[in-house]
């Protein structure tokens, strides 16, 4: 189970990583995540930015170690890292990398449901979706391989398991097509006879009607 984080915006980790080689303003934090690339992982507002420093100095993981203006300019605060925040960076990065977590998707949650539409009609959503995949793999590709040359493969790696990721669900999506296109998919033709007369497989009334009548739990429980 995950920790509870005094700031637990995956924005702030991000802060804190980058606060930890030096002490910088939030618009300079700003500037280095987006050459990092990191902007591609998640947004990087002023606004939403503003406010995961501030809650990080709230909470003690950032402290204000210099504050200044430049001619007609905002008066700007350099922050740094405390020795809390630097264990904190060190905390969730261990966690994140070691511990998974279930992080249902969308498309999961479709999935999930699928059964609501026919299998003729799922066939040809899961086509567009497959090449939709494709057409994001490709540009994702370039992408990486651009990267290749201006930054650290240490900077490239959630890039890297990004497009394996996306790429995997591909050959997912694709199996499932052969499936439906192939009429080897388990009740396959139950299912389109449901969509086609309205009335539920046996096996699938049963769950129905089990689901239906089965108590759920007491205030006592």
């Amino acid at each position: 189970m995950a920790k509870r984080r005094p700031v637990g915006n995956l924005l702030a980790l991000a802060v804190l990583t980058v606060v930890v080689q030096r002490p910088m303003h939030p618009y300079e934090m700003a500037s280095v995540l987006r050459a990092r690339g990191k902007d591609q992982d998640m947004p990087i507002k002023w606004g939403s930015l503003y406010t995961v420093v501030r809650n990080l100095e709230k909470h003690g993981l950032l402290e204000a170690v210099e504050s200044g203006r430049q001619g007609a300019r905002p008066e700007r605060t350099v922050y740094g890292v405390t020795e809390a925040g630097r264990r904190e960076a060190d905390d969730w990065t261990r966690e994140l990398l070691s511990t998974p977590l279930r992080e249902p998707s969308s498309f999961e949650a479709g999935l999930s449901v699928m059964g609501g539409l026919g299998p003729d009609e799922v066939a040809p959503l899961l086509r567009q979706r497959l090449e939709l995949l494709e057409g994001q793999i490709e540009t994702e590709r370039q992408a990486l391989e651009a990267e290749r040359g201006q930054l650290p493969r240490l900077f490239l790696v959630e890039s890297e398991y990004a497009l394996a990721m996306r790429e995997a669900q591909a050959r997912w999506v694709r199996s499932l097509l052969a499936e439906l296109d192939g009429g080897t998919f388990p009740d396959l033709d139950a299912w389109r006879a449901y969509h086609r007369t309205g009335d539920l497989p046996p096996g699938l009334a049963h769950l129905a009607e089990r689901g239906g009548t089965e108590e759920g739990p007491t205030e006592e429980d």
